[in-house]
């Protein structure tokens, strides 16, 4: 972890109040914190910092395992292509990301991509900030992402038919500032940093996937600047009651407070005066980008997610 990110930094166990952390027990390389402790100031609360990455969730990761399907080899390979495909010239890639990156306009401050994955999009970020941090809850995920941090390039398989594969290589633009993104494994439902710190906030295709999706939005409201602050969500609104029931959904059913389409009921909440959203976001209108992931040579997964840039 970046020495630099350490006084952005608050304890998520603590929230709604925000405590400090402190660092203690460091093993630092250049300017990169290896090992460490991050303690909250207030009630000793501790976060490991391993491998260069910062373990930021309100409840320990000991379970993470090969039965989690964002932990393996596979969807890691899967998410590689899926987010950088374009890079490698790949027939069926799509440009979905360098898409979304277009919307956003340069600002100063720090931006916070939530569901970061494997950091596409958080790398865009860093032409457009000071600091842009990449949030997952995928070890897997987060150690990749931060591998190509350090490295500009990441080499690994691609499955091509049952036990045939293929190695590519990804190797990242040079104006892409990896000296500027960091990484870490936190909750989009309890974001380790302070209310008001970020200029620019993301949540890409990352909605539909979190156990309560009004939280996920009020975090974000929480942490992004009353003023001068952007926002950009997409997802494909593929709710599932394996990870929510369908009464926390933010559309997708006939009746209720979010009945109908969740593009149109997201566009509502930040646009409600009187809602949990405030001080209100202005709204472009919702539009829509197809992308793509692969899951080997002849088969392909087409999606379309639906986006709304809001700012204010």
């Amino acid at each position: 972890m970046k020495q630099l990110l350490l006084n952005h930094l608050i304890c998520p166990r603590c929230l709604p109040a925000e405590h400090c952390l402190t660092l203690e027990e460091e093993c630092t390389v250049g300017e990169d914190i290896d090992t460490g402790t991050l303690i909250c100031t207030r009630h000793g609360c501790r976060f490991p910092i391993v491998d260069g990455v910062a373990m930021l969730t309100p409840q320990p990761l000991d379970n993470h395992s090969m039965d989690d399907p964002y932990e393996t080899d596979a969807a890691v390979s899967a998410y590689l292509w899926g987010q950088y495909g374009d890079l490698l010239g790949e027939e069926q890639a799509s440009t979905a990301y360098a898409d979304w990156a277009a919307l956003i306009q340069p600002q100063r401050g720090i931006a916070l991509d939530a569901g970061a994955a494997v950091g596409r999009f958080t790398f865009e970020l860093s032409t457009r900030c000071d600091l842009a941090v990449g949030i997952d809850t995928s070890l897997a995920f987060i150690r990749v992402a931060r591998r190509l941090m350090q490295e500009g390039t990441i080499t690994f398989w691609l499955k091509e038919e049952g036990l045939l594969h293929r190695e590519v290589t990804i190797t990242l633009p040079e104006h892409w500032r990896r000296q500027q993104v960091e990484f870490i494994v936190a909750d989009a439902l309890a974001l380790p940093f302070p209310r008001n710190s970020s200029a620019i906030f993301s949540s890409l295709n990352l909605v539909d996937k979190v156990p309560s999706p009004l939280r996920h939005l009020q975090e974000m409201n929480r942490v992004t600047r009353r003023q001068n602050a952007q926002f950009l969500l997409s997802d494909p609104f593929s709710w599932s009651t394996t990870i929510t029931p369908p009464a926390k959904w933010l559309g997708g059913t006939p009746t209720g407070r979010f009945a109908g389409k969740g593009v149109a009921n997201i566009a509502r909440l930040l646009t409600d005066s009187q809602g949990e959203l405030t001080p209100v976001w202005q709204v472009t209108e919702p539009r829509s980008l197809w992308w793509t992931l692969r899951t080997h040579s002849n088969h392909y997964e087409l999606i379309r997610s639906w986006y709304i840039r809001a700012h204010r």
